[in-house]
């Protein structure tokens, strides 16, 4: 058994045009700039997949212009999140699930099923959520995570209902959403979002070595001891997990560079 998980870092999307000059070669055609950025970092969240719908030539494209190895995040469908009931989401997820996201294959990374801050945790309701997530979608494994941004998921209740359907919680490090660091299924998701347009690295270099220790203690199978949880008496079961950490929203002129040095500390620590 491998003694660590392998750590994967990224920005969401790869058009924005402050990129162009901040993250871009000058002068490369924009139909290229997917070729060069899956290319610099090793994933990408797509969040361009939670407001629209795609179809199955549009994943193939994605998958074609992307090298081995790389791994895309899709945000599944709003239409699936953005609901009073989550328990009748069924057709929704399937019709999002269905449109080709499995023509990526292996480069399928995580599904983000991300949910509003008006949404307050009802324990029936988000199992009858998790219920309907399925394992496979054309014979492709999935792999599911949450977001949620009430402060009512903060209590072991919470924790425990995603251990019990193998889901990790998105760790958020926000300004004010909650910040969950609970360990709930077999891989970590970490959404980076304090970040600043005036740091060259989104983040300060101190302030990325400690979230570069804080996943290497994740893919180690650990939980980071500095970090809040729902449910701090609960023992994590160790095992290598795969971590996935994006650099999103505030700091978004410099998100590339950020997951950029990000990894570059990775790999150092590495050899």
């Amino acid at each position: 058994m491998a003694k660590s998980g392998t750590i994967r870092a990224g920005m969401g999307g790869w058009t924005f045009e402050p990129w162009d000059t901040s993250f871009y070669p000058e002068k490369l055609p924009k139909a290229k700039q997917l070729q060069y950025a899956s290319r610099q970092v090793p994933t990408i969240e797509v969040n361009g997949t939670y407001y629209s719908s795609f179809k199955e030539p549009t994943f193939v494209k994605w998958a074609s212009e992307a090298p081995d190895g790389f791994v895309y995040s899709l945000k599944g469908n709003r239409f699936v999140t953005n609901r009073r009931v989550l328990g009748e989401a069924g057709e929704s997820m399937m019709r999002f699930l269905g449109s080709g996201v499995a023509a990526l294959g292996e480069k399928l990374g995580p599904i983000l099923w991300q949910f509003a801050h008006t949404k307050k945790f009802d324990p029936d309701d988000f199992e009858a959520f998790l219920k309907l997530l399925p394992e496979k979608q054309d014979g492709v494994v999935l792999r599911h995570t949450v977001e949620v941004r009430h402060p009512s998921f903060v209590v072991p209740e919470f924790a425990a209902l995603l251990r019990k359907y193998n889901v990790p919680v998105v760790y958020a490090d926000h300004a004010t959403y909650p910040a969950i660091a609970d360990v709930t299924g077999d891989f970590v998701y970490a959404r980076l979002q304090t970040g600043s347009d005036d740091i060259a690295t989104c983040y300060e270099p101190k302030a990325l070595d400690e979230w570069v220790a804080r996943a290497e203690t994740w893919a180690q199978g650990g939980v980071p001891a500095d970090l809040p949880r729902a449910d701090p008496a609960q023992d994590t079961p160790v095992k290598p997990r795969d971590v996935f950490v994006y650099f999103i929203t505030s700091g978004k002129v410099n998100a590339p560079n950020g997951a950029v040095a990000f990894m570059e500390r990775v790999n150092a620590n590495a050899r």
